[in-house]
């Protein structure tokens, strides 16, 4: 029913024109949590850097101009890299898969156009032996929603943002480790499809039809409980934005979280490509959030997780305690800064909760 990756797989990625800090965020996160697993980048605008040059970190993984360059580095499986706005595989692209599952790649994307729908891929990969994963594909037969979240033991967190690319999906797996090293069991239930990369499982809700998004966020949380005493949800979009919020409604409705992380760019003042809507008030913000559970399921936000990767050092250690100041809550740039202020808080918040 849930989406599942191996561990074996060796990712050439493709990102060709969109390498970079900000755009190509499925890349740029099995960069940073799963490096192990990439053994090259392509994009044709930066062969010869590595991914450290290019993202600040990944170290020395290369990035090429071709398929054909990077073959030579051992790739079993040809990674879609970015995931743009409607998800549509670009025509290029496609070619560029086709002469990949020729070589016998095997073939992951989170598009929300299917790789594996291209009819002449599709008969390609099977001539050829070759597996098309696409893991926005939904799980069939997933329930509505109806609260049967409420039967679960473990604590629920969901991270909330501002905005949609904000670090949601970052901050979880940031905290995750610290959680686990305090003796916590922990799981991450992962929401899109570069979360299901990296934990190596989930289900991509926005591919989900509107009516079963809860149900998905519902059967996640239940399946990461069985072995768990804490379950970090990622979210996905924001609650004002006009495109994606169903999607945030849902995971939050679905999740039924017992407490929520905020996350947030100081320097972002409306919604991206939709600047029209203006960001609130951090502090109102969190008020609108916390109000969208209560019906539910009241779930305070416990703490406030920063994305300062634009600002220097001192202005990002300067944004982060205006927001301590204006929120009363714990604060920090959980992937720039330690993320014990929030590990803290999420500890603090389980023991105390009522069983």
């Amino acid at each position: 029913m849930i989406h599942s990756a191996p561990t074996n797989l060796r990712y050439l990625i493709l990102a060709d024109g969109s390498f970079g800090p900000e755009e190509s965020k499925t890349a740029n996160a099995c960069i940073r949590y799963t490096p192990e697993r990439v053994v090259g980048v392509i994009d044709s605008r930066l062969a010869g850097k590595t991914a450290h040059e290019v993202l600040g970190f990944g170290g020395s993984i290369p990035v090429v101009a071709s398929l054909e360059e990077g073959l030579p580095l051992g790739p079993n499986a040809l990674l879609v890299g970015i995931a743009p706005a409607g998800g549509q595989l670009p025509e290029e692209w496609i070619r560029v898969i086709g002469r990949a599952i020729d070589r016998g790649l095997h073939i992951w994307s989170g598009l929300h156009s299917f790789v594996g729908d291209v009819p002449e891929l599709k008969a390609s990969a099977e001539r050829r032996g070759v597996e098309i994963h696409d893991l926005r594909r939904p799980p069939a037969k997933l329930p509505v929603s109806n609260g049967r979240v409420r039967s679960v033991v473990a604590t629920v967190i969901l991270t909330v943002g501002t905005d949609c690319n904000i670090g949601k999906m970052t901050t979880q797996l940031q905290l995750l480790g610290g959680l686990r090293k305090k003796g916590i069991r922990t799981s991450f239930a992962a929401t899109g499809q570069t979360g299901i990369l990296i934990e190596g499982r989930g289900i991509g809700v926005d591919a989900v039809v509107a009516d079963f998004i809860g149900g998905a966020a519902e059967s996640l949380v239940l399946e990461c409980a069985k072995d768990s005493d804490l379950v970090l949800v990622e979210g996905q979009g924001s609650i004002i934005h006009p495109s994606y919020s169903g999607v945030t409604y849902g995971l939050l409705h679905g999740s039924l979280p017992h407490a929520q992380v905020m996350c947030a760019q100081p320097t972002r003042k409306a919604i991206n490509r939709c600047e029209w809507v203006k960001i609130p008030p951090l502090a109102d913000f969190i008020r609108l959030s916390e109000q969208a559970a209560a019906p539910l399921r009241p779930a305070p936000v416990i703490a406030v997780a920063l994305n300062t990767y634009d600002l220097s050092d001192d202005a990002a250690r300067a944004a982060i305690e205006s927001v301590r100041r204006e929120t009363g809550l714990p604060a920090t740039d959980p992937v720039r800064f330690d993320t014990a202020p929030i590990v803290d808080a999420i500890e603090r918040f389980h023991l105390a909760r009522p069983r």
